[in-house]
């Protein structure tokens, strides 16, 4: 099956799966319950494996491991981005039944955001390979510093493009419903549900800055990276609504993404090393150690989480 063809089936299951979920299974605003947020990750998760299966039958085991890998890398990371899309749609006060269109359109503009970042990225990695020495240091520096960072806090307010749009456009200072955009006194107003999705975009790019070096890592092959990422991305919607009043029980989760980070950052300063002056040897780390590495940290996080309980002060 070529290249070409499987770009295809991606793109037919992507938007079919996203016109199926806006236009039949949630054509009105509704509160997301914990049971179909189970149902719904328990979907995007076995559509990511099918997925796999697929590039393993027709491309090989090599670029189905670059994927699993890549895909369990974003994936993730994805959690601790749900813990900011719970403080941000805090902040704004949104009510629970319009956490689902924000998000939705929110992964609408990640889609896009991550394409062009991935192409930009590839183009930069290919014009200047020494950047890939750049990416594995900020991967590590990142990882440092996720792991010493004890609290996460939004200022909206120091957002720039916030602070832009709200000079170009007039806001409501209420919630119109489901709506996005209401018409007053012969103009438009943007409504705050629009300012939240605002945020949560502006917030994914700079989530985007870590998580697209970091399956660099693993492959420079853009489908491979952007279809790790676009599963990813999906399923983070049913992720938040899953893990949403859980987040804190995980409190030493940011400890294995900072483990992971740093890992995949130094992955990437000796795998690119390694390749420059030894183009013919095996990769000194295989992606199949990577792949049980990301794995086995996630797991150990999320189970010490389980054994070493946040005291009740650090809940609060």
């Amino acid at each position: 099956m070529p290249n070409t063809w499987l770009w295809v089936g991606f793109a037919v299951v992507v938007l079919g799966m996203l016109a199926l979920d806006l236009g039949v299974f949630n054509r009105k605003a509704r509160t997301i319950s914990m049971r179909v947020a189970a149902f719904w990750t328990i979907v995007w998760v076995s559509l990511a494996m099918a997925f796999a299966g697929a590039v393993w039958h027709w491309q090989g085991g090599h670029r189905a491991v670059l994927f699993l890998t890549g895909y369990l890398i974003e994936e993730s990371l994805s959690m601790d981005n749900v813990f900011v899309f719970v403080l941000i749609l805090t902040y704004f006060a949104v009510p629970r039944e319009y956490h689902h269109r924000v998000l939705f359109w929110g992964v609408m503009g990640a889609l896009v955001l991550r394409a062009v970042m991935i192409l930009g990225g590839i183009v930069l990695i290919h014009a200047f390979a020494w950047i890939l020495y750049l990416f594995g240091a900020f991967l590590v520096l990142t990882g440092v510093k996720l792991a010493f960072e004890k609290d996460k806090r939004i200022q909206p307010e120091k957002n720039p493009l916030l602070r832009l749009f709200r000079r170009l456009m007039p806001i409501t200072t209420e919630y119109e419903g489901a709506r996005f955009f209401v018409r007053r006194d012969g103009r438009f107003w943007a409504t705050p549900l629009f300012v939240v999705v605002l945020v949560i975009e502006t917030t994914d790019v700079i989530f985007a800055i870590d998580s697209i070096p970091a399956i660099f890592s693993i492959t420079t092959d853009p489908f491979i990276v952007y279809t790790s990422n676009v599963f990813a991305i999906l399923g983070l919607r049913s992720l938040y609504f899953l893990l949403a009043g859980m987040m804190r029980l995980f409190h030493h989760l940011h400890y294995g993404l900072s483990l992971i980070l740093t890992f995949v950052g130094v992955k990437m300063l000796i795998g690119h090393y390694w390749e420059t002056h030894h183009p013919d040897a095996a990769a000194p780390i295989p992606n199949w150690v990577t792949l049980t590495v990301v794995a086995g940290v996630l797991a150990l996080s999320v189970v010490a989480s389980v054994i070493w309980p946040a005291k009740k002060e650090e809940q609060e």
